[in-house]
């Protein structure tokens, strides 16, 4: 078959006309698909969205504890970091860039809703049980699994500069309705290592025989538990939540007896830790480091 001249010409216009409308298109879609940034400039105005480090317990074995944290259910929830109890393998389940669903209703230094600003760490064990006698007796921590904590712990805290007054439990942030990490997390250990700070035992020494001799009333407690960063009462009565509020409180700085009753330590150890100079840190915190956690 021969084309004539006229012919030819057509179709070198067209084909031409259709170079030109594809290289438009592939022009027009690499724009759209993305912007194109300079990064040379950095604000020197800025902090990471992590505010709060909450730990928790699990209340399961490792594979319930897997199960629950990663699959959808009736009541998703989720945590950035799983430490497994035998053999103590620490995972990571949601990047610390993404919101986990660990905290549920909370509050502390009237922040409200911690999920936005917090990573949360679960730990496997198996929290409280029934005696005979109805007490509660709680699961111990083994010391391994408490190295690997506090490892993580350490590096979440340098990478965000999280301060010492939020480093906290889930019971601190959700008084009565939680009791995690319990009375035999090793709290002393944490301010021992320059993560939190601790009561200053020469102060609480001596504010102790006056609260013997008089205890504060209920709303004295509430503002104190308050002050700490508990959403608290202020009722001025021992209502439900202020004792809930000093369960906590009392787990965590003196575990051998947690009843939420006033009693005369309870009072000092509540005034020493809302006192300007009254919290002690032991060493100083960790430094800022990159992300060296194995997984």
């Amino acid at each position: 078959m021969t084309f004539g001249p006229i012919f030819l010409l057509r179709l070198f216009r067209c084909l031409r006309s259709a170079g030109l409308a594809l290289a438009a298109a592939l022009v027009l879609g690499g724009c759209a698909s993305g912007v194109r940034l300079d990064t040379s400039y950095t604000s020197e105005n800025q902090d990471s969205r992590v505010l709060f480090l909450v730990l928790h317990y699990t209340v399961g074995d490792y594979d319930s504890s897997l199960q629950t944290l990663t699959k959808p259910s009736n009541r998703s929830v989720s945590s950035h970091y799983l430490v497994r109890d035998e053999p103590v393998i620490t995972y990571r389940l949601v990047d610390e860039n993404r919101r986990a669903w660990h905290a549920g209703p909370s509050g502390w230094q009237g922040h409200r809703n911690l999920n936005a600003s917090s990573i949360g760490i679960e730990i496997v064990n198996a929290g409280p049980r029934k005696r005979a006698d109805g007490t509660e007796v709680y699961a111990p921590y083994s010391t391994a699994q408490m190295d690997a904590v506090m490892a993580l712990c350490k590096e979440i805290v340098a990478r965000h500069n999280i301060r010492p007054d939020r480093i906290i439990g889930h019971n601190d942030i959700a008084p009565g309705r939680k009791q995690d990490p319990g009375p035999l997390f090793p709290w002393k250990r944490f301010a021992d290592e320059g993560l939190i700070a601790w009561p200053d035992a020469t102060m609480v020494a001596s504010k102790k025989p006056v609260y013997q001799a008089q205890l504060p009333d209920a709303r004295w407690f509430q503002d104190r538990l308050s002050d700490y960063g508990f959403n608290t009462s202020r009722s001025g009565q021992w209502d439900e939540l202020t004792r809930d509020s000093m369960i906590s409180f009392q787990m965590k700085y003196r575990p051998a007896v947690y009843d939420g009753r006033p009693d005369a330590e309870t009072a000092a150890l509540l005034d020493v830790a809302t006192h300007p100079q009254g919290m002690r840190m032991s060493k100083p915190g960790p430094a800022a480091q990159p992300y060296t956690t194995r997984w």
